[in-house]
């Protein structure tokens, strides 16, 4: 009868301990810890990421602005010589207003070259692609962000729940996760300004 009864008494605890959730609970903790690296990883590839997109546009911006400066600078000296009939009886003047001439005609072909392989300025294209890439990161971190706030919702169900409660209180000590919260002043509409 004794052999019995305790028979019965480990059926019964081996009944309660199977639907204690102490397997569910730690799992929905790793859960969680998995879910925090997917928002560091996005937060990573920001870090890593945007710092060289924006020195490829400003590479491609300072080409073209040097591009175009060259052209003006060019225009500038040609507009500074005084074109005058006695221009073509000063050999000086005159050899002056031919090499503003030729700065200014390899200036402009340069710049054609430019716009012949490029008929739209690469600048204007990297900027819109830093746009995307941005926009891109920022949405990887905010989808990292909603998956580890659902992460830490199912651990901390997980852990008050009965009888979950009870194996947490007596055997785990788990506590309760935060979940990611917005910066104070976050629910204010940005501005924007061009200036």
């Amino acid at each position: 009868m004794k052999n019995f009864l305790k028979a019965i008494i480990a059926l019964i605890a081996g009944l309660m301990l199977s639907s204690c959730g102490y397997n569910t609970m730690q799992a929905n903790e790793e859960e969680v810890f998995a879910a925090w690296g997917d928002v560091e990883a996005a937060y990573q590839r920001r870090l890593d990421l945007i710092p060289n997109l924006v020195e490829v546009v400003k590479g491609y911006a300072k080409h073209e602005k040097d591009t175009l400066t060259a052209v003006t600078e060019a225009r500038a000296k040609v507009g500074s010589i005084q074109m005058t009939k006695d221009l073509v009886n000063d050999p000086q003047a005159f050899q002056k207003f031919q090499a503003a001439q030729g700065e200014l005609t390899s200036s402009i072909a340069r710049l054609m070259v430019v716009v012949e392989r490029y008929p739209d300025l690469k600048a204007n294209q990297n900027f819109t692609d830093l746009q995307h890439q941005l926009e891109g990161t920022e949405n990887r971190i905010n989808v990292a962000r909603v998956r580890y706030n659902q992460a830490v919702q199912k651990f901390n169900t997980s852990i008050r729940t009965f009888p979950n409660s009870l194996t947490n209180r007596l055997l785990l000590h788990l506590d309760r996760k935060e979940p990611f919260k917005a910066q104070e002043g976050a629910s204010n509409a940005p501005k924007v300004n061009f200036q």
